[in-house]
């Protein structure tokens, strides 16, 4: 995911197209020129090849209603992000600012295809267990040493935030892959994609950081290429 501040969406004005998936690894036509014409013809090609892969991958009663928004509020950073509504649909948002930082529909189709894919593989639910399993284990010790309730509070606030970044980078390298699958299967090059990494501060090999280094993001990307194309 495209690091992001911490408010939700809502505010969002949706774009969303009813079209048939795109064959999978075909070229299509090429999208307008202009940043908002680009994001919506973007969106129309991504959007139903990422519901298709959602309900061939989800099991159980997963949504694979994936909504395509724009938070339009002035004055938002650079930003994409996956989020659910209060009913378990799923949204992909993008701020005004990023759709323009976007220099080609391949990078706008790559990130988008990367934020549905951390919905396809879950992250949200997982993210969310991973985060309890931490608070509960934090606050078992802390108890166990004769912390004060508070101090005991605090623990599992700690524990749950560690265990939410716990597998942080694997879900970011994972929705590279599926994003770069999706972007593929929607006409793009998400080789040329990823090359919206190469703007991105790198976040460098820390433990705790959230996303891998960028060099490992771009390669994730061109082996899926070279696994689903065969060259």
């Amino acid at each position: 995911m495209i690091p992001r501040p911490l408010a939700a969406l809502l505010a969002a004005l949706a774009l969303s197209a009813c079209v048939a998936p795109a064959p999978p690894l075909t070229p299509t036509a090429p999208v307008p020129g202009g940043a908002a014409e680009r994001f919506v013809a973007v969106s129309a090609r991504v959007e139903p090849v990422a519901e298709a892969l959602c309900r061939s991958l989800r099991r159980g009663p997963a949504n694979c209603d994936i909504q395509i928004a724009v938070d339009d509020r002035p004055g938002q950073q650079p930003n994409a992000f996956q989020t659910l509504d209060g009913s378990g649909r799923p949204y992909v948002v993008f701020t005004l600012s990023l759709i323009e930082l976007a220099q080609s529909a391949d990078e706008l189709a790559f990130v988008m295809g990367h934020e549905a894919a951390h919905h396809v593989a879950g992250h949200i639910p997982r993210r969310e267990e991973s985060a309890r399993t931490g608070a509960i284990l934090a606050g078992m010790l802390a108890a166990a040493s004769g912390l004060s309730t508070e101090e005991v509070r605090q623990a599992q606030g700690i524990g749950a935030s560690i265990g939410a970044q716990r597998y942080s980078q694997d879900f970011e390298l994972e929705a590279d892959a599926l994003g770069a699958e999706i972007a593929l299967r929607a006409g793009f090059d998400p080789v040329a994609g990823a090359r919206f990494f190469d703007r991105l501060p790198d976040p460098g090999q820390g433990f705790l950081n959230t996303h891998p280094p960028n060099a490992m993001r771009k390669q994730v990307v061109a082996e899926t290429v070279r696994r689903l194309t065969g060259s």
